[in-house]
């Protein structure tokens, strides 16, 4: 049976095939196909157990013959694969109506110096970053490091073709790319990398006056040390990032829960709170999010008032802000989905409640191993811990069903 060619229209498996992230090709063309890893390995000449090592990332395909076995048996169209077409304006994913004919055009000539740069085409760069940071909620940061990167490598080549207020802007483009290479760095646990990309952000923000955006890469570093168990740092960081001039009432905002979940982690109910509350206050009001903020209101404030709840053990409390949460989220959505879900589910066991923690855990289980690795799988892999702990059998379930994805 040949693979049916019309799979190749998903956008999904487009942009999984378009950077060659093999692992996630051969998952979700099994996802769309219904096939089993050993219908796949017939058609791409690999053994079961090669197939389970290739899409566990235990196994990496480095090998030409492999890749054009993958390639041929999928039946993967030549214009997904980056080596078989034209060079775009600026690398982009070939996803549909990403880039109209004219902004490639334009782009391509500004790129190549036939043009000069100007606002209509810094436009167009605003609006491909901003259709890549959704796609990143959904196809996820190993998908979109790659292409962002080599995005950035293209504007900042661009540098010395700006002069006056176009040099300005170009610069604060500059500081949004390396926030977001910044923030998927964070969320592939690279953080060497990600401190890099947040002080190159921070450094381009001042230079341009961009204080909404330096304060930003502040309230990221403050929510980097944040995962790393640093509280007190995260609320040094986050304190200075909602004093920061320029800042807009949704980044102030981001900023303070920031504080708010740095004072959790250390232990400090009273300050926690404090600093959560008057988030909440300016959150309600605010009508001015950044571009990069596009997701932040009051669901991804009640999912992340939640998550301090989990800090204070203040279960059944981070329980009902997690739903409240997760009921608001779009589902889109993914990475986001998989690790507000694996909180609530933590938040379930630690109430005493197995069963609902087992549900829970288990309707994300898969965006978790293939859009939320590390942070929400090692989460759902705590909840199991503790399920087992209490001596739940759920407990021992859920580690099975990581089992089989690890």
């Amino acid at each position: 049976m040949e693979p049916d060619p019309n799979v190749w229209a998903h956008p999904e498996l487009r942009a999984a095939a378009a950077v060659e992230d093999w692992p996630r090709v051969l998952r979700i063309w099994r996802t769309l196909t219904r096939s089993s890893q050993s219908r796949l390995g017939a058609l791409v000449g690999l053994a079961q157990p090669d197939v389970s090592a290739i899409e566990n990332r235990r196994r990496a395909v480095t090998s030409v013959e492999v890749r054009q076995r993958i390639v041929e048996g999928l039946g993967v169209p030549a214009d997904v694969l980056g080596r078989n077409r034209s060079e775009p304006p600026l690398p982009s994913l070939v996803l549909p109506e990403l880039v109209s004919d004219a902004a490639a055009d334009r782009l391509r000539r500004v790129r190549q110096g036939g043009l000069r740069l100007d606002t209509a085409s810094l436009d167009e760069m605003d609006r491909l970053l901003a259709a890549h940071r959704r796609a990143e909620d959904t196809l996820g940061s190993r998908v979109m490091n790659g292409v962002v990167a080599a995005q950035f490598d293209a504007v900042y080549g661009l540098y010395d073709q700006a002069r006056g207020p176009l040099a300005d802007r170009l610069v604060r483009l500059l500081a949004e790319y390396a926030q977001f290479l910044a923030w998927m760095s964070h969320d592939q646990d690279k953080s060497p990398a990600a401190q890099g990309w947040f002080d190159r952000s921070y450094d381009w923000s001042l230079e341009a006056g961009y204080g909404d955006m330096a304060a930003t890469a502040l309230s990221m570093r403050a929510h980097t040390a944040w995962s790393h168990g640093r509280g007190r740092r995260c609320v040094r960081l986050a304190e200075a990032a909602a004093t920061t001039p320029g800042a807009t009432a949704t980044t102030r905002a981001m900023a303070l829960q920031m504080a708010g979940r740095g004072h959790a982690l250390e232990g400090d109910a009273r300050a926690a709170y404090h600093r959560l509350d008057e988030a909440q206050r300016v959150i309600t009001t605010a009508a001015d999010a950044p571009p990069w903020l596009y997701f932040y209101g009051e669901s991804w404030f009640s999912a992340q008032r939640g998550m301090a709840d989990l800090h204070l053990n203040a279960w059944e409390r981070a329980a009902e802000n997690l739903r409240a949460g997760l009921a608001g989220f779009a589902p889109s959505y993914r990475r986001d989905r998989a690790w507000y879900g694996a909180c609530l589910a933590h938040a379930y066991a630690g109430t005493g409640e197995p069963g609902a923690a087992l549900t829970t855990a288990l309707t994300v289980v898969g965006d978790a191993a293939d859009v939320g690795r590390p942070h929400a799988w090692h989460e759902l892999h705590k909840v199991a811990g503790l399920l087992l702990r209490h001596r739940a059998a759920e407990g021992r379930e859920l580690f099975d069903a990581l089992a089989t994805l690890d």
